[in-house]
């Protein structure tokens, strides 16, 4: 694999704007658009605000934005300040987005002005006051040019000069992407520009992109999916087209803006392409243009891809792997409809180049070829580690004879001759869902704060539809009771949307082990027991 000169994800924009200036860098399909120089010349000024506000190389700032061409000038601004973007979900609860950006002490914040108020209140009840608050740019997202408008406005008062260029090293860091914890907290996952230049590099040598590509960005910028999507065609001068939330999960306008938009290259989870093919009308529509589809997050049931494929045989397709931790870090190309009516899943495949993958047992050692085993991942994609979580980075790593450090993945693999990895299981309470990694106890956590619930346990099982089912079981406070419709109020105030269960079922007490712990296994029993 061919190494890249490039320094940093600012060297992959300047590169473009130089090269493809007048050419569309980003858009939104039916609304705005930014060619490379503006795009270019928008996160100057997000640049130089910021060193304004007295942001410097190694601080970090946070986003709070649904997906917009101002958001991706706004994330590649904080990179030019010499800083690391901290993305949250938009549609996540406050609290939860102001936990994130207080835990890795942001010094600034871009929002928008209808989530302007919680971001606020939240944030100041974690630092201590509204005087301790962080600036906080707003956008004014009813309006077009919301940033430029707002940078104007911020201009009027208190003009920012143009900031000196900084270069950021390679170890430094570029973003932190906060994951689902254990202890009922999200957890960051802290990345380089080396970690991130080492997957775009690779997605290069493999995919080849051109200038005439178009690629979809359907994962919000949260999300780990997005480093393909917004770096690879930026970095070659391709086009990058933002599909937001809404359009995202309607099958019927999706599968036309594809067409219309003449998309090269598809990247999303198994479900969302599920829903293509199922409700989206594919038959209508041109996609000539449609060269790749990547998919990621989640297994792909193989009588839904060949339903997709049926309908789009023309695209090579990619099972992608790996955690938010490890970005991508094994790939497999689907191949014919022969070797495919052999499979009972898709293999993850083989290890990404120049990264290194082994299987191990419990104690670290290498098991023998064919056997399960933790993968566990080496190389330049591989995360520095967690924001701030000392023991918890002791636990992450493997390290072995030569001082080499391992990622441990969790998942459960074998390895198999010509395939690569087959996943088989996870070794802890993570599942995945919707492409999130989510850990179950953060469910419980999450729910158990409320006063009106005594106790929870989350338990998952497989779907041949979804691919997991979440059901949570209730025990009630004494003399409460609560039905489905107020359970889901009480999740959805204090989790995001990926991880509200699918199902609640009210108990009145949760069944136990002798040893008086909460019997996960008579609770899954229940759910996989004939009715």
């Amino acid at each position: 694999m061919s190494q890249s000169p490039l320094r940093s994800l600012i060297d992959l924009l300047d590169g473009s704007v130089q090269s493809h200036p007048g050419k569309t860098a980003v858009l939104v399909p039916d609304g705005e658009s930014l060619s490379y120089a503006e795009l270019g010349a928008l996160s100057d000024r997000v640049r130089d605000r910021l060193v304004a506000f007295g942001v410097r190389p190694g601080d970090r700032v946070g986003m709070r934005l649904h997906k917009s061409v101002d958001g991706v000038a706004t994330l590649f601004g904080i990179l030019k300040a010499g800083a690391a973007y901290v993305p949250v979900d938009a549609e996540s609860p406050a609290a939860r987005g102001a936990y994130i950006h207080d835990n890795c002490a942001v010094k600034a914040v871009f929002t928008e002005t209808a989530l302007e108020e919680g971001v606020r209140t939240e944030l100041a009840a974690l630092v201590g006051g509204a005087g301790a608050l962080p600036p906080i740019v707003a956008l004014d997202i009813s309006k077009p040019r919301a940033l430029t408008a707002a940078l104007d406005a911020l201009d009027a008062t208190n003009p920012a000069p143009r900031a000196a260029r900084v270069s950021p090293a390679p170890d430094d860091l570029a973003y932190i992407l906060y994951t689902s914890g254990s202890t009922g907290n999200p957890k960051g996952v802290v990345l380089s520009h080396r970690n991130a230049l080492s997957f775009i590099d690779w997605c290069s040598d493999v995919f080849s992109p051109r200038a005439e590509d178009r690629f979809s960005s359907h994962a919000p910028f949260h999300f780990d999916l997005s480093i393909l999507d917004i770096y690879v065609p930026l970095k070659h001068g391709a086009t990058l087209v933002l599909i937001g939330e809404a359009l995202g999960k309607d099958p019927i306008r999706l599968a036309q803006v594809i067409s219309e938009q003449k998309i090269s290259h598809w990247y999303s989870t198994p479900s969302i392409l599920s829903l293509l093919a199922n409700y989206g009308k594919l038959p209508k529509y041109d996609y000539s243009a449609l060269r790749m589809v990547f998919f990621a997050g989640e297994v792909f049931p193989i009588p839904q891809f060949r339903a997709l494929r049926a309908l789009l045989p023309a695209p090579r397709y990619f099972n992608l792997y790996g955690p938010t931790e490890t970005n991508v870090c094994t790939w497999y190309e689907v191949e014919g409809e022969e070797k495919i009516a052999a499979m009972p899943t898709f293999p993850i495949g083989m290890i990404c180049e120049p990264n290194l993958g082994k299987v191990v047992d419990e104690v670290g050692a290498t098991v023998p070829f064919g056997k399960e085993g933790e993968l566990v991942v080496h190389g330049p994609n591989v995360m520095n580690g967690y924001w701030n979580l000392p023991e918890r980075n002791a636990i992450a790593f493997l390290t072995d004879e030569q001082g080499r450090k391992w990622y441990r993945t969790g998942d459960i693999v074998t390895e198999h001759e010509g395939l690569g990895y087959r996943y088989v299981s996870r070794r802890d309470r993570m599942v995945k869902r919707r492409g999130y990694r989510v850990e179950l106890g953060e469910i419980e956590v999450g729910l158990n704060k409320h006063p009106d619930i005594r106790e929870v346990a989350v338990v998952a099982v497989a779907d041949p539809e979804s691919g997991v089912r979440v059901t949570a079981f209730i025990s009630c406070a004494e003399g409460k009771t609560l039905n489905r419709i107020q359970l889901k109020t009480i999740a959805s105030q204090g989790l995001p949307p990926y991880m509200i269960p699918d199902a609640f079922t009210v108990l009145p007490a949760l069944p136990r082990t002798s040893t008086d712990k909460v019997d996960y296994q008579s609770l899954k029993n229940k759910l996989l027991s004939p009715p």
